[in-house]
């Protein structure tokens, strides 16, 4: 009994050594190999939104956090710390510009500049200038266009304001221009249409003072472009007479006794006694629609 007792006792410290010796070479290799293939927590601190943020909400630690992101993807000019998001305003915090998604990066761009509620001008690019359009439900397509949109300014003008006949023609002053606010509006997560009676766009220095002239001349309105188009048309004044269909003015008749002359007409649009003629775009020579009997030749 004494013998099986020290032959096992001398397999279970053979059986230890083995352990140890296991877990000295084996295992620290392995930690190795997998510290080797884990991948390393890199890159450089952004903050983002931790929860959705909505336009005009005051910006408070608890809605934002940092997250790490690869240096060559994080966004351009995003904040690194909360600190700077929350003395983006003056030192004080900013608002929302734009509704901000969860897990979104809060920039500068999203968020407001002077003030403690969301102004126009901090949604003004950098050369633009916001310039403001007295407009009816007509002529504001119907209070269709919102913050965000797009629209071209339209001008209708009448040349003939006290003549017998009226001719008007049509100018594009403006094209592709940015809605920035209807009336006092300027929630681009707005989905509610409503009658309007201004329209702040934003336009060129040069362009407003297009709008400022054009103004004075006619009646100005607004068409909606579709959702995505930035395309800029070649469109050249238009007259009336350019696309109704209709004759000349009422013939005339000739000097010497013959049949009527249909005088030539100037291109525009030409209403006589409430009827809308046309008009040719180019003018052409008068042309002899029946002619006198034949004359004797001069000496």
């Amino acid at each position: 009994m004494r013998v099986v007792t020290i032959v096992s006792l001398a397999a279970s410290a053979v059986l230890g050594l083995g352990a140890l010796v296991v877990a000295k070479t084996v295992l620290p290799g392995a930690g190795a190999a997998r510290s080797a293939t884990a991948p390393k927590e890199d890159g450089v601190p952004v903050v983002v939104a931790s929860r959705a943020i909505k336009y005009g909400d005051k910006l408070e630690p608890g809605m934002l956090t940092i997250v790490r992101a690869p240096a060559n993807l994080a966004p351009e000019g995003a904040f690194a710390t909360l600190e700077q998001v929350l003395a983006a305003d003056k030192g004080g915090p900013p608002v929302a510009l734009a509704p901000i998604a969860a897990r979104e990066p809060v920039l500068p761009t999203r968020i407001s500049g002077p003030g403690s509620r969301p102004t126009v001008s901090a949604e003004v690019a950098e050369g633009m200038r916001a310039y403001t359009l007295k407009v009816s439900d007509a002529t504001g397509v119907g209070g269709h266009a919102l913050p965000g949109d797009r629209v071209d300014v339209v001008l209708v003008r009448d040349l003939t304001p006290t003549g017998h006949d009226r001719n008007y023609i049509s100018y594009v002053v403006v094209q592709n221009a940015r809605v920035l606010g209807i009336d006092l509006n300027a929630d681009p997560t707005s989905q509610k249409p409503a009658s309007p009676n201004t329209v702040t766009i934003e336009v060129s220095v040069e362009e407003s003072q297009k709008l400022s002239i054009a103004a004075t001349l006619g009646n100005l309105s607004l068409a909606l472009r579709r959702n995505g188009e930035a395309e800029v048309a070649d469109a050249s004044p238009l007259r009336t007479g350019d696309f109704l269909v209709g004759g000349g003015r009422p013939a005339r008749t000739s000097s010497g006794g013959g049949g009527p002359v249909r005088a030539a007409a100037p291109a525009g649009i030409l209403i006589v006694e409430g009827e809308a003629v046309k008009r040719d775009r180019k003018p052409r020579r008068a042309e002899t629609v029946a002619t006198s009997a034949a004359q004797p030749a001069a000496t």
